[in-house]
Formats: structure tokens, sequence, C-alpha cells
């Protein structure tokens, strides 16, 4: 990978020989492994066993997750927050094993959109639970830095399943909690 941003580094117009250009394609290749290592993680390494007997039916929520990713079509940052609940049946699960779920789908390329599915999809088959809703509040710098240039738009994708899509009193509460 260091070839490849020696290479677009050139492509630029710049000096490589530059001293402090001399050690970015390392730098950025080290960066850009770290932003795709979501690639060589799984969901049950995440996990790692962190289900416990749920004792409560009540909403279990963790919002304002910090989320930074890659858009897939520019490679240019969309950062944001991610806000999960969900509604236990037989098990909960450590509350940090969700920042995680969300950390290994975000360090991948991505769109939000696919994003907030493969979180809610990935908590849905480890917890089981009666309802689980997903949100996703993020601004993206393809529409930041360049093409439209709107610096202070943001997009909001929702993913909810179970009792949270289907009970108007569960999704009213789940996004109470989240502040929507």
């Amino acid at each position: 990978m260091e070839d490849a941003f020696r290479t677009l580094i050139e492509q630029c117009g710049e000096d490589l020989e530059r001293e402090s250009l001399k050690k970015t394609p390392k730098r950025a290749a080290e960066a850009f492994a770290f932003l795709t290592s979501g690639y060589g993680q799984s969901l049950d390494e995440i996990v790692n066993g962190a289900l416990f007997p749920a004792e409560t039916n009540g909403m279990v929520i963790v919002k304002d997750i910090e989320c930074y990713s890659l858009c897939e079509h520019h490679l240019l940052p969309f950062v944001g927050k991610v806000h999960v609940g969900y509604v236990p049946d037989k098990h909960i699960i450590g509350l940090s094993k969700i920042a995680r779920v969300v950390d290994m789908f975000a360090r991948r390329l991505q769109v939000q959109e696919r994003l907030g599915q493969q979180i809610c999809d990935a908590l849905e088959s480890v917890l089981k639970p009666k309802g689980i809703g997903v949100m996703i509040e993020s601004e993206h710098f393809c529409m930041m830095m360049r093409g439209v240039e709107k610096q202070h738009s943001k997009a909001v994708t929702s993913h909810l399943k179970g009792l949270v899509k289907e009970d108007p009193r569960t999704r009213d509460e789940f996004l109470r909690l989240i502040g929507s």
C-alpha cells in the first residue's frame, strides 16, 4: 500500500524527496490500514461471549457513539454519531461491545445506509431482541469539501426491527430517549 501512496503523491505533482513528505507514504499506508481494519474483524471476535441473562425488559440505549468511516465513493471521511437501542428478550450485551460493533463496520469502506443496516442486523443476530433501532447522524466530507460544498448538512438514517418498528409507543420511546 505504501507504493500506492507514493504513486498517488507523485501524481499530485509533489516531490517525495521533500523532507516533510519522505515518510508520508508509510504513514498514509498505516493510517489507511487502521481506517479499514474492520475487514479483519468478526462479530464473534468482537462480542467474545459478552452476553448476559436479561433481567429487564426495559429498553437499553447507547447513544452518541462517535463514528468515523470512509465513503466508498470518494474515500473521504464521514463522521457522526450512532444511537443504538434494543428491547432485550433473553440476553443483554456488554455496552462496550455495541460501540465495538459500530467501529468494526465503520472501519470499512462504507455508505451510511449500509453501515446502519449492518449494525442493526449484527446486533439482532447476536441478541435476538424483541426489537432494535439504529440511528446514524453524519456529516459527509464528500458533500462538504467537494461537489455541492454544503458544510452544515447532515445525513440521518434509521434502521428499525421488531417492536421498535412495529409498536408506535416503543418507537417513540426510542426516538425520545436518543433525543430525536
